[in-house]
């Protein structure tokens, strides 16, 4: 009995397993039913990530910013707060990179660098903190003011690049000096934009896990998350905690923007809308179930789905958008666990019975 409450446990790997077979199933039905070959959809699929070196660079440079965002949204969600304004905190990280590495272009590379990746992730730490703050000081729900902090981060930064940075009859700033690009490993990835904010997604992961479950901050931020007022009750500065909380996740999605500026595009556009960076990250921090290893895993599936579309429509002639309801149902069904246990029950007592006789 302990063995199924195990397996059934709300932060068990093999729930989001299941998930992603059954959401890959629902993926293979509405192929079927549009009259379209599923199996030939997921190989060209697959064959577009795993290809070449070069795709293979792709795709990892695609599951990035997932990471980093996915982990802010997780970051937040284990400390009480719901951050959906990891979009903005992006682009205020994207924007913090790209001021600093073209206006202080004359500085030494090695301090320009880190300058410019350390200086994203402080500006969008302090924009989720607008947000921390106003939930601890003021009560204000943290979900109204990150949305309408998405569209201020938009504006903003478009305006900072028209301003101060665009490239006359263009939209777009001015190229980032090359001496600060993060690429890394071009030539094993035939020239593929794979960068160092891989390695920092994952060493922010790695933080995560310490800063959360080994250190006493870490756990207090946890307690004020499962109960806020039992955490006061047992003398734990609640305010505090949930100004930290977004802070930090802030930090992990600037962290991102200063990956896509300095080590794929090099330059910042004038954005016409949402980039979905953070939006992308929400379901990344649910299918990761909020862990930081989970959410890594959560995406580089994600990024492979994503980068890997292309693949269906260019040799299976499948609609890519159909790979966001594979998405869209593995999603589901993490929500839904209970539909993932209803699956797995009977395996498991089959097994059961197997092994009495």
């Amino acid at each position: 009995m302990n063995k199924l409450k195990k397996i059934f446990a709300t932060d068990s790997y093999i729930v989001p397993l299941v998930a992603i077979i059954l959401g890959f199933l629902v993926g293979a039905a509405v192929m079927l039913i549009g009259g379209y070959d599923p199996i030939a959809a997921y190989g060209a699929l697959f064959k577009r990530v795993f290809g070449s070196a070069y795709d293979f660079g792709e795709a990892i440079r695609e599951m990035t910013p997932l990471m980093l965002t996915g982990l802010s949204v997780a970051f937040a969600f284990r400390s009480g707060m719901f951050n959906i304004g990891a979009d903005g905190q992006v682009l205020i990280g994207m924007t913090a990179a790209s001021v600093i590495g073209i206006k202080l272009a004359g500085l030494p590379t090695f301090l320009l660098v880190p300058l410019a990746v350390i200086g994203a992730g402080l500006f969008g730490g302090m924009w989720a903190g607008i947000a921390g703050y106003l939930k601890a000081k003021r009560g204000i729900n943290e979900v109204i003011t990150t949305i309408m902090l998405n569209w201020v981060a938009l504006y903003l930064a478009n305006y900072i690049v028209r301003t101060f940075l665009l490239i006359p009859g263009q939209n777009r700033s001015e190229d980032i000096p090359a001496s600060m690009w993060l690429t890394f490993l071009n030539s094993i990835f035939d020239n593929a934009r794979l960068h160092w904010g891989t390695v920092i997604a994952l060493a922010a992961a790695v933080f995560f896990y310490i800063y959360l479950w080994k250190t006493k901050q870490g756990f207090e931020m946890r307690a004020v998350g499962l109960n806020s007022h039992a955490a006061e009750y047992a003398g734990m500065n609640v305010s505090r905690n949930v100004m930290k909380s977004m802070f930090i996740a802030g930090v992990f999605a600037g962290l991102a923007g200063a990956g896509e500026v300095l080590g794929v595009f090099h330059y910042q556009s004038v954005f016409a809308g949402s980039p979905g960076y953070g939006f992308d990250g929400i379901a990344v921090a649910l299918l990761g179930l909020t862990h930081p290893f989970g959410v890594i895993l959560a995406a580089i599936l994600y990024g492979m789905l994503t980068y890997g579309s292309a693949g269906m429509s260019f040799n299976a002639d499948v609609p890519p958008e159909l790979i966001r309801i594979v998405i869209g149902s593995i999603i589901f069904f993490i929500a839904a666990q209970g539909i993932v246990r209803w699956v797995l029950k009977p395996f498991y007592f089959k097994r059961k019975k197997e092994k009495v006789l």
